[in-house]
Parts: C-alpha cells; sequence; structure tokens
C-alpha cells in the first residue's frame, strides 16, 4: 500500500525534527586481517582509538543526553567483493571471540544467501564506531473515528502530469480538515506554507496529529 503523510507546518517540522534529531558521529577505518592470524592488541588499540574520537565528537552536541557506542566490523571470505557487518562486544575483543566472529559471519552470510562455506578462510576489510544519542520512540497516534469532509471552499484548475491533462478539483482549506475527516481525489488542499495535490489515484484522511495521509487505492498503477 503506497501512502504519503504531509504533517502540519511540515517546514516548521523539518527544523524542529532536525534539532530533535540524534547527535551522532560515525567513523570508519580499514585494517586488514584474516581471522586466521587476529591480533587482538592490534584491533582494541584502533578500535579504542576510533571510539574515543567519536565520543568527543558526539558529545560536543549531545548536550546532556547520554551517548550509546556501537562497535562493528565489515567482513568477508577471503577474495569476495561483497562485505557483512558484524557486531563486536562493547569491551576489549580477544582471541577467543574469532569463534564468535566466525559464526555471527556465517549466520549472516546464510540468511543473505541461503548457505556458507563451512571453514573458508574470512577477513577483516574495516572497523566502524558509531556514537549516537538515545531518543524515545514516537508515541503511537490514536485512532479517529472517519467524517465527512467540509463543504468545498470552490474549485480549482490542475494540471495532471500523470493523466496529461487539467483537471477541475474542489479546493479545501487544510485548517478545516479536522482528525478523522476523509475525502476522495481529485482534491486540492490548501494552507499558508503549501499545497496538497491529491490525485484521482489517492484518496485523503486526517490523523489524530492533523497530519493528511494520502493512501493509493488498490487499483491505481
Amino acid at each position: 500500500m503506497r501512502r504519503v503523510i504531509v504533517p502540519a507546518d511540515a517546514g516548521v517540522g523539518s527544523a524542529v525534527g532536525f534539532l530533535a534529531a540524534p547527535a551522532a558521529y560515525e567513523m570508519i577505518r580499514s585494517r586488514y586481517m584474516r581471522l586466521s592470524g587476529f591480533d587482538a592488541d592490534v584491533a582494541n588499540a584502533l578500535i579504542d582509538a576510533m571510539q574515543q574520537e567519536a565520543l568527543t565528537h558526539c558529545r560536543a552536541a549531545a548536550g546532556k543526553r547520554s551517548v550509546t557506542v556501537r562497535r562493528s566490523a565489515f567482513m568477508r571470505y577471503a577474495g569476495q567483493g561483497h562485505e557483512i557487518t558484524v557486531a563486536l562486544p562493547d569491551r576489549q575483543i580477544t582471541a577467543a571471540d574469532t569463534a564468535t566472529f566466525r559464526a555471527d559471519f556465517e549466520r549472516e552470510y546464510t540468511r543473505l544467501f541461503a548457505r556458507h562455506i563451512p571453514n573458508a578462510e574470512i577477513e577483516i576489510m574495516s572497523w566502524l564506531v558509531l556514537a549516537t544519542t538515545t531518543t524515545e520512540p514516537p508515541k503511537r497516534l490514536a485512532e479517529v473515528a472517519g467524517k465527512l469532509a467540509p463543504k468545498a471552499l470552490g474549485e480549482r484548475s490542475i494540471f495532471d502530469a500523470r493523466l496529461g491533462r487539467r483537471l477541475s478539483v474542489p479546493m479545501f482549506e487544510r485548517e478545516h480538515l479536522t482528525p478523522g475527516t476523509a475525502l476522495v481525489g481529485p482534491a486540492l488542499v490548501v494552507e499558508a506554507g503549501t499545497s496538497t495535490y491529491v490525485s484521482p489515484s489517492f484518496d485523503l484522511s486526517v490523523d489524530s496529529g492533523g497530519a493528511l495521509v494520502l493512501t493509493a487505492r488498490p487499483d491505481a498503477s
């Protein structure tokens, strides 16, 4: 089901969303290493330096928010061109961890390609550290009962590029479309900052947060 959501004051919402978005800093560094010759001291020194730098930059933008770190490595079977991301533990790595790395790599490889290659050499191409602030998940909007749309303000001529011709469509003021309002396209919803065209292939409803929800009809191509 194709769906487009247009929040109220989308431009302002984008600016607020940018300010509320997680602060993050990601680092990737190349350092070739095979699991058969894994050097835990070299790996730990590299990851520790990356983590310190990533935390420094992330905390500069995090303010009072807490910061979490994710560490991973890009691995592949020796000589292959495609790499798989494998999570690393949040502690000092030891040589014994290579068995876990192999198991995690082969599990993900099997998920992607249906089978893995037993006992094949695995190589690490690069390392990744991501420092980011935590955010609360968005709250689920409450369901609202449907209601009919108010009377249209009038009609406006719109050129529909998909149909290749102009249409005369009813026009509605957005502030008059309260939560639960539903209408059938084609229609035009106008507000101070922008206008939203609901094509003949879509229907519109207004959710409990006041956003316009445009949903493609099942028979729309």
